[in-house]
């Protein structure tokens, strides 16, 4: 289960915090600019699923209580990816990452170390531009049967 949004700040609290994608979609579903961006999210998933993904990691002003979010911010496991399988587009970062915005609504990267903070992006995701700590969501989504 989800824990409930900080008050003070509308973050969900520090760490990892798993959820199914119907959990998901029920928690962070409540407006329709939310709801637009879930099916954008929707697509991405079943193509990572299908090449095998288990594990996607939300972040971004989407995961918390904000009523309008622009987009979300993703990563995505790569272990166990057929990346051969994988749609290109995931590969694609060019241009501030347009195509991936365009077709899904946010980003997606694969967890792997971020070039600035030297961290995974997973563990990058949790920190706040303030210094602070904030809680991501781990999606645990399709991959092999």
């Amino acid at each position: 289960m989800l824990p409930p949004f900080d008050p003070d700040t509308g973050r969900l609290p520090d760490g990892e915090h798993a959820a199914s994608w119907d959990e998901f979609l029920d928690r962070f579903g409540w407006t329709t600019r939310r709801r637009q961006l879930l099916d954008g999210l929707a697509d991405a998933v079943a193509l990572l699923g299908a090449a095998g993904c288990t594990r996607v990691w939300l972040n971004a002003s989407f995961a918390t209580a904000k009523d309008e979010p622009a987009d979300f911010d993703a990563c995505w496991d790569p272990d166990g990816v057929d990346l051969d399988a994988l749609d290109p587009i995931f590969f694609d970062f060019a241009s501030g990452r347009a195509n991936q915005k365009a077709r899904f609504g946010g980003e997606l990267f694969p967890n792997v170390v971020e070039s600035d903070s030297g961290l995974e992006f997973a563990e990058f995701f949790k920190n706040e531009r303030d210094g602070g700590r904030k809680g991501i969501v781990v999606l645990t989504i399709g991959g092999p049967s």
